[in-house]
């Protein structure tokens, strides 16, 4: 008994050596929460400074950043700054030749909206300035027109629009409209035989109303798509700026990795967070620039609370640089993220509700519409920039935004990860490699010798 009782008390206890914590770069010491922190923070200041010096030496990546958001909104914006078509060309076919068909020329010609650029003896002639594009749209007057007038029938005048192009088609017909509708209060006026103007309005207008536009007081185009294009330009020129990065980090990359082989690499958050700390500084400036300062410079349509955007935008740049970061993984080559970016921006555009009204999308559309934070990112922007909406009423987007923002994170880190451990599986056997080579030599040297 006294044996195994001095055996039991004479036994050392194990200790946890040194090795089996970690340790601080160049201390002997395990390393403490405030080292471990310490770190992280400097290697993700050291990712974001590497970063931000790969994106400024990068002409690719420094094109889709700077260059194209800065100047493409502008060329845009040139495009459909006047908001609406003028002098849209037309054809007259006077097959009247009355002082009615003369004045209804007239009064069309002297619209701000269209311009009677030829008068055709025929309709085949007009059919040929139609095909040739000289003209949008042919205005037939027939034979009959002042004759049908003076028995007091109803007469026609036949409007034919070029469909290709919507705008100039809602100019010419809307025109022609006004016209005609004018001159029909002008023939009841002279018929109806009354004494006083206000007898006159009432024959001619027994119901007034007022035409208001809300939202959009000129009406134009250019207040009604370049606030969804802006939003989409922040979000298309973000992931193909990280893909290239991307691409060109795969490239420069002896083993075609994504991460690096480096002690500041050692980490998942820290480099997922240095990396989008880079992206988040270039893009508050570039957002900044786009929602600010280009709606006021060709003065469209800008409502919003300076601070509500603010606090909207903030989920809809992280979850356009997370969402960029999962798809850079995706790519290995520079030019497959411009093949694969550009192709969808259209699709995008319409999916987000402005061009097309989102109740008539399909659901499965809708649902695909989801994965993209330009879909809600629009959605959201349209209503404060135009409507004046504040952020309590956008906040379905703006909650959605937020999740976009988490999941694409969480998401960001798991490939991350999968490419971390992918680049130290593929080191570690290149090591193995190198050493099976070294003594595969020294072997042969031996033999050798």
């Amino acid at each position: 008994m006294e044996k195994e009782k001095q055996a039991t008390t004479s036994t050392p206890t194990p200790r946890a050596s040194s090795q089996d914590k970690p340790k601080a770069r160049g201390a002997k010491g395990p390393i403490s929460l405030f080292q471990q922190i310490k770190e992280g923070i400097e290697d993700a200041c050291y990712i974001w400074k590497k970063e931000m010096k790969s994106t400024v030496k990068d002409e690719g990546v420094l094109i889709f950043f700077l260059l194209v958001p800065f100047f493409y909104p502008l060329l845009y914006s040139w495009a459909y700054n006047n908001e609406r078509p003028n002098e849209v060309t037309v054809a007259v076919v006077d097959m009247s030749h009355s002082g009615n068909s003369r004045q209804f020329i007239r009064q069309y010609d002297a619209s701000p909206d269209v311009k009677v650029a030829y008068k055709c003896n025929d309709m085949n002639e007009a059919r040929e300035l139609v095909r040739r594009q000289v003209v949008h749209g042919i205005v037939y007057i027939p034979s009959d027109f002042d004759t049908k007038i003076n028995r007091m029938e109803q007469s026609t005048i036949s409007v034919y629009c070029d469909m290709s192009l919507m705008l100039t088609y809602k100019a010419i017909y809307q025109t022609a409209v006004a016209v005609s509708q004018e001159m029909g209060k002008e023939i009841q006026i002279a018929l109806s035989g009354n004494h006083t103007d206000r007898e006159d309005q009432i024959t001619t207008q027994p119901l007034a109303y007022e035409e208001v536009q809300i939202f959009n007081p000129t009406g134009g185009y250019g207040s009604f798509i370049i606030p969804a294009v802006l939003m989409l330009i922040i979000q298309q020129t973000l992931v193909l700026g990280i893909g290239l990065s991307a691409g060109t980090a795969r490239e420069n990359n002896r083993y075609q990795e994504l991460v690096p082989i480096s002690r500041h690499y050692n980490g998942l958050f820290r480099i997922v967070i240095g990396k989008s700390m880079c992206y988040f500084m270039i893009y508050a400036v570039v957002s900044a620039w786009l929602t600010l300062v280009v709606p006021r410079i060709f003065s469209f349509t800008s409502i919003f609370q300076p601070v509500e955007l603010l606090g909207f935008m903030l989920p809809f740049i992280l979850a356009c640089i997370f969402f960029g970061m999962v798809v850079s993984c995706m790519v290995r080559y520079r030019e497959n993220v411009m093949l694969l970016v550009v192709f969808a921006s259209v699709p995008l555009l319409f999916l987000s509700g402005v061009s097309w009204p989102q109740n008539n999308i399909p659901g499965y559309w809708q649902g695909f519409s989801w994965l993209f934070p330009s879909t809600f990112g629009v959605r959201g922007f349209v209503r404060m920039n135009s409507m004046g909406a504040s952020l309590q009423d956008v906040q379905q987007e703006y909650f959605i935004l937020w999740i976009q923002a988490l999941v694409y994170f969480f998401v960001t880190c798991l490939v991350y990860r999968y490419q971390i451990s992918h680049t130290r599986k593929n080191a570690r056997e290149k090591i193995d490699l190198l050493r099976e080579q070294v003594l595969a030599a020294k072997r042969q040297k031996e033999k050798v010798s």
